[in-house]
């Protein structure tokens, strides 16, 4: 798969990939980062699961360089924060998550503001749900004038 990916990366500007392997195949996710990761983020999910504790052990083992956060995976905001803090002194790049079956509370968007991820998955802006998301980072940005900062391109490659 890495190869796979390679190729690819080589044909198309891709930025980042989620979840490019099983979340058990630990030997390839590690092939894949040392492979492929200081050109695209490689961002773990169903293997980390929000979780402070895996983040850790999957950095200690070079797995991955980003996680995805879902506030509703862990628990609270507290545990969230945690794993954020973790992911980012590991080196790792953030970005906050819906999940399946979302409603239209946009607290995420929040969340991805005050965590200064610069990245936020949420879908299309094609339904309501996705769409509140999406109308509270124009409230924010309203909101802060001219200390908003949007983070383009370093949201993918910095640390």
């Amino acid at each position: 798969m890495t190869a796979r990916y390679a190729g690819w990366l080589n044909r198309y500007p891709i930025l980042s990939i989620e979840d490019g392997l099983a979340e058990d195949d630990d030997a390839g996710w590690i092939h894949l980062t040392g492979q492929l990761g200081s050109r695209l983020q490689i961002v773990g999910d169903d293997n980390f699961v929000s979780d402070p504790k895996r983040v850790a052990d999957a950095q200690a083992r070079g797995i991955a360089n980003a996680v995805l956060l879902k506030p509703n995976q862990i628990g609270t905001v507290s545990e969230i924060t945690e794993t954020a803090r973790v992911a980012r002194q590991g080196g790792y790049r953030c970005m906050v998550s819906h999940r399946s079956g979302e409603t239209t509370d946009d607290f995420i968007a929040d969340l991805a503001v005050a965590l200064g991820t610069g990245q936020i998955k949420s879908g299309a802006p094609a339904r309501g749900e996705r769409l509140a998301k999406y109308n509270r980072l124009l409230a924010i940005e309203k909101e802060l004038g001219g200390r908003a900062r949007f983070a383009g391109i370093a949201a993918f490659r910095g640390k």
